[in-house]
């Protein structure tokens, strides 16, 4: 640590006192409890707006009138490629196994749809949590966490619902053998569209966790150029998994998990500029002047 952080670090502790190991508990137990409660508030809202969660959200992708098949449509008509990239999931039905099952999924889907919800005001909780154990300098370069983690992990979010989900279920509901009827089951059902999205939300956090990766020395922008091949390829892999087998809804897939990578790579080069031009500083300000 820099001499002039390690006193900055010092005169917090001495201001702002040394808190012990169950204060440290009781504080963490009080931004659990407001984020837990903050999920069950959204979650307490979704579960008694049955209808409209269940038809409009999560079996909106099922049908249709579902706003990727028509947006698709559109531009596959204006770029001149006619119907190649128009398609719609076939009809099929969603049945149940077992007498509890439509109350459970509704509880689970209510849970998870609480959870993303309040996402900014649990990373808001954490991020309270975290602050005053920061130096003022620490606190100004991540200065904007709390908003650019919330939008990341939103736009993760929607973009696994409006692309991959779409993709996904019209691939796996058409695929068939002769014989075979797809009717699938409410909870299989929910199980792939949790799969499409919450890890979606996550993945779209690369940059973030980059920057602190970075922070600590362990990931640099030179190791991220080096294995970009070999990024590339797992990107394209993974996009091959979750789409149909076509080109057009894979490249969809495979283009903004490949520009997450790259901005990764600005942050990570950018951390170091930071560093290195701190280093720089500090060596100089102990070298004695004649």
């Amino acid at each position: 640590m820099p001499i002039d952080q390690q006193h900055e670090h010092e005169r917090l502790q001495k201001d702002r006192g040394e808190m012990s190991f169950f204060e440290h508990i009781t504080e963490l137990r009080k931004h659990i409890l407001r984020s837990v409660l903050a999920i069950f508030v959204v979650g307490t809202i979704c579960f008694l707006n049955k209808d409209f969660v269940f038809e409009k959200m999560i079996f909106g992708p099922r049908h249709a009138d579902f706003p990727t098949y028509g947006v698709l449509c559109g531009v596959s008509h204006a770029t001149g490629l006619g119907e190649q990239m128009c398609f719609t999931p076939p009809k099929f039905d969603l049945i149940t196994r077992e007498l509890g099952e439509v109350l459970m999924q509704h509880l689970y889907v209510s849970f998870w749809l609480g959870v993303i919800g309040a996402f900014p005001f649990i990373f808001w909780e954490f991020w309270k949590f975290v602050q005053p154990g920061l130096l003022e300098s620490e606190q100004r370069a991540v200065r904007g966490i709390v908003f650019i983690c919330s939008m990341l992990f939103l736009l993760g979010i929607l973009f696994g619902y409006f692309v991959i989900a779409p993709f996904s279920i019209s691939f796996l509901a058409g695929y068939t053998l002769d014989g075979v009827v797809v009717s699938p089951t409410l909870d299989s059902y929910v199980t792939y569209m949790t799969m499409f999205t919450l890890p979606t939300g996550l993945i779209f956090e690369m940059p973030v966790i980059a920057y602190f990766l970075a922070k600590i020395g362990i990931v640099g922008s030179r190791f991220l150029r080096a294995y970009r091949r070999h990024a590339v390829v797992a990107i394209l892999i993974v996009a091959a998994i979750i789409t149909p087998p076509d080109v057009v809804s894979q490249t969809l897939v495979a283009i903004p998990l490949y520009l997450l990578y790259e901005v990764s790579i600005l942050v990570v080069a950018r951390v170091q500029r930071q560093q290195e031009l701190a280093m720089n500083e500090d060596s100089s300000s102990v070298i004695p002047k004649d």
